[in-house]
């Protein structure tokens, strides 16, 4: 029995396997309201069923000028969607403490240690008054952190992949159904990268990222989602296109928090979307026939042989 052939035919068609799914899951055709994320460790795709919100509240304070929403009509002008501040309700009127959450990875750290300003992405559509954009987010960027972060950067480090901008509409600071800027003012005096108290927002565009959700809600309808942002310090945790390596379930992500690996904050900012396993992700667990019959016939034969006294005969002889 050509023991050596049967287990190299048998990895080849495993290693084939894996190739076919993984390239059906980068290759999966996503719709425009469309964007994959992880969960569980394995790849989901997300549908977006209408635009984010960004709640404010009677009492919140969003633009910092000392009013509260209540009497202040020109913070209800335009939306502000601000990391680590979180209302007391979601979209719907729920109390926050029941809505699914969403954690976007942020990746703060720069592969190559990127010291160009002209590097950091502009503002898609010119950007609000203020806001930072391209080479002044850059010098921005590079002053508080010694680099500019792929979470930034107008095209990321070929090393890495995010999950957005969705591919179908890859313009930097975009995704679907999302804001195109954030505020970041209180993260940045939280990090101790600004002096405090914050007296106006800091707004930069919307950064390049990757979602996970929690392992219950992997199949879910579409529904409201709070965005936390989850700010990913180490190369080594980001996750691949494929989810074989990096942060793909909370779990993961949970130790690298402990870690001090990352960074989670709550936010204002929600989602509406649904969850469910791609197609290829869903093929993942399915092992070619032909394959477990070759080991399984291989193991057997190599039993026998053993009883009877014999070798394995060595490929070619």
């Amino acid at each position: 029995m050509n023991y050596r052939k049967h287990l190299s035919r048998a990895v080849g068609l495993a290693f084939a396997s894996a190739t076919i799914l993984t390239a059906g899951a980068s290759a999966q055709s996503l719709l425009p309201n469309q964007t994959f994320g992880f969960g569980n460790g394995r790849l989901l795709t997300l549908t977006y069923q209408q635009s984010f919100d960004c709640v404010d509240e009677p009492k919140l304070d969003l633009d910092f000028n000392g009013k509260p929403a209540e009497i202040d009509s020109n913070e209800m002008q335009t939306p502000i969607c601000q990391a680590l501040t979180e209302p007391a309700h979601d979209p719907t009127g729920g109390n926050i403490k029941h809505t699914a959450q969403l954690y976007v990875l942020v990746p703060m750290f720069s592969v190559d240690g990127d010291t160009n300003p002209d590097d950091a992405m502009p503002c898609p559509n010119g950007g609000r008054p203020g806001e930072l954009c391209g080479r002044t987010l850059g010098q921005t960027l590079i002053a508080l952190f010694g680099a500019v972060p792929e979470a930034w950067k107008s095209k990321v480090n070929p090393a890495i992949s995010t999950q957005c901008p969705d591919p179908g509409n890859p313009v930097p600071g975009t995704c679907t159904m999302h804001a195109s800027s954030v505020d970041l003012s209180k993260v940045l005096v939280a990090l101790g990268k600004i002096p405090g108290p914050v007296t106006g927002p800091i707004f930069l565009p919307t950064p390049n990222h990757t979602h996970v959700v929690d392992n219950s809600d992997t199949n879910d309808p579409a529904i409201w989602w709070e965005v936390r942002p989850v700010l990913i310090l180490r190369q080594s945790d980001w996750p691949s296109a494929d989810g074989s390596r990096g942060i793909t379930s909370a779990k993961m992500m949970d130790e690298a928090e402990s870690a001090g690996r990352a960074i989670e904050v709550g936010s204002n900012f929600f989602l509406f979307f649904s969850t469910k396993f791609t197609s290829a992700e869903a093929a993942q667990n399915l092992i070619p026939n032909t394959m477990m019959h070759d080991m399984q016939h291989m193991g057997s034969a190599k039993q026998l042989a053993q009883t009877a006294g014999q070798q394995p005969t060595a490929a070619g002889n």
